[in-house]
């Protein structure tokens, strides 16, 4: 066994290198060769990931002891924000003048008595309006940059760069347990000192890209749980959002000019239809367009309005637009912006932005194991989670980068699906895999043409089952 010293082999295409060596500065020596070693090691690893598999696929133990790899993410000393701002370094050059942002939660389902900071939380897969599902893990609040690459400037991308752990308020309840015993079940809840809100924890990482940012400007964007006041009234200066309204919100007009007699200046002016009754109302025309949204073209009908949400935003005006599908498929649907520079289609377009995160959380669920680590310590459980999303911001990286120029090498024949035009997460996957097995098979230049015939199909068996 090697000590802790020992240089960790590069198990992934050189090319991928710098992208690694861009967080050099957020480690140890021996904590970088470990971060190196795992990155490499969770990208070639296929199956279910656990820390153990991880470190069984990647044969880490010839390099160093197993528990150092343990070691590293409940004792070393790096932090996670640090890991963030690298990231976010590495985007800026892909970010137009305006960068765009949003905020939202996943659930990453567990299973154990003893995990830490897991508990019951609302599961939106398995729900349905009549039938609220709840299940046992954990709750991520995730920031994440939106942003296209060359290779393909039509779509968007959402790359995660600071991740936060819901953790719900300390029980002293008992739960019934194994033979009818009361016990309790949860570990790792919040005291109501440490305890925060998820809008809580958006917030806190939309002042740390702010504060990231200088003089360039951010839009967030975020569903109806991120448009209360806990973050629409704490807003940085440089910071616009983006958001869900609830349809019975209670507008308000500007106050008026103060008046020259005595008592308090008005906050607000006079009381205003809410959007559903916007809606409703027969005498109010609607503006028909056309909007790009998810993708495609499609009709909206829409109504606009500036106005005060007094009770989230307070003082700041809003602009406000109620949109209904002339098709009468979906119900009537409200959003608003603080940036009131914005058109209300531009407003429509740019939440639609969102999606792409909800993309990521299925991706680093199905392809890189989000959901496999089953971390019994604070550190450990708060770490190993999100650096799979940072695993995945360096793949999406490194195939911007160089990835692209080959993946008509490792696309697969898929003759029943003619119509796809986009790459997705799967297939830059397995390009990075299949540009690592060639580099690794194919580079050793002691090979004779006859073992590079026998080994070429083994390549491209493997690369169907990456």
């Amino acid at each position: 066994m090697e000590d802790e010293d020992a240089v960790m082999p590069d198990l992934l295409v050189r090319s991928f290198a710098p992208f690694l060596l861009a967080f050099q500065p957020c480690f140890t020596q021996p904590s970088f060769s470990s971060f190196w070693a795992v990155t490499c090691a969770w990208i070639l690893c296929s199956g279910r990931r656990s820390l153990t598999r991880i470190i069984q696929s990647g044969q880490l133990g010839h390099f160093k002891h197993f528990c150092s790899f343990h070691r590293f993410f409940s004792q070393a000393r790096w932090n996670l924000d640090d890991l963030g701002r690298c990231v976010f370094d590495l985007l800026l050059p892909f970010c137009p003048e305006i960068l765009t942002g949003a905020v939202d939660d996943t659930l990453a389902r567990k299973s154990g008595r003893h995990i830490w900071g897991a508990d019951m939380h609302h599961d939106p897969l398995r729900s349905t309006q009549k039938r609220p599902v709840f299940s046992f893990g954990h709750s991520w609040v995730v920031f994440s940059l939106h942003v296209s690459f060359p290779f393909a400037p039509q779509k968007v991308w959402a790359l995660p760069i600071l991740i936060r752990l819901y953790r719900k308020r300390k029980n002293s309840k008992l739960a019934p347990g194994r033979g009818g015993k009361l016990e309790k079940k949860q570990t790792g809840q919040a005291t109501e000192k440490q305890y925060r809100t998820r809008p809580q924890l958006a917030l806190e990482m939309i002042q740390v890209v702010a504060g990231w940012l200088g003089s360039r400007k951010l839009r967030v964007l975020g569903d109806s749980e991120y448009a209360g006041g806990s973050i629409s009234r704490h807003l940085p200066v440089n910071t616009e959002l983006i958001s869900r309204m609830t349809r019975k919100a209670a507008l308000f007009e500007p106050p008026p000019p103060p008046t020259a007699g005595r008592g308090r200046r008005r906050k607000k002016g006079q009381r205003l239809p809410n959007p559903l009754q916007m809606a409703q109302d027969a005498q109010r025309p609607w503006i028909k367009a056309t909007a790009r949204l998810y993708g495609r073209k499609v009709k909206v009908c829409y109504q606009s309005i500036d106005a005060l949400w007094y009770s989230s935003a307070g003082q700041r005006l809003l602009r406000v637009v109620v949109v209904r599908d002339p098709k009468g498929h979906r119900r009537d649907d409200c959003f608003f912006s603080t940036d009131l520079t914005l058109t209300p289609l531009k407003i429509l377009e740019t939440f639609a932005l969102r999606w792409p995160l909800e993309v990521c959380f299925r991706d680093v669920k199905q392809f890189l194991g989000f959901e496999d680590p089953q971390n019994r310590v604070s550190q450990a459980t708060q770490r190993t989670a999100p650096l799979v999303l940072y695993i995945y911001d360096l793949t999406l990286l490194w195939y911007a980068q160089s990835g692209y120029r080959s993946a008509s090498q490792s696309a697969l024949d898929r003759i029943w699906y003619n119509r796809k035009t986009s790459v997705s997460f799967e297939d830059m996957l397995r390009t990075l895999r299949q540009a690592t097995w060639h580099e690794r098979i194919f580079g050793d230049s002691r090979l004779d043409a006859h073992t590079r015939k026998i080994l070429e199909p083994l390549v491209e068996w493997a690369k169907a089952a990456a």
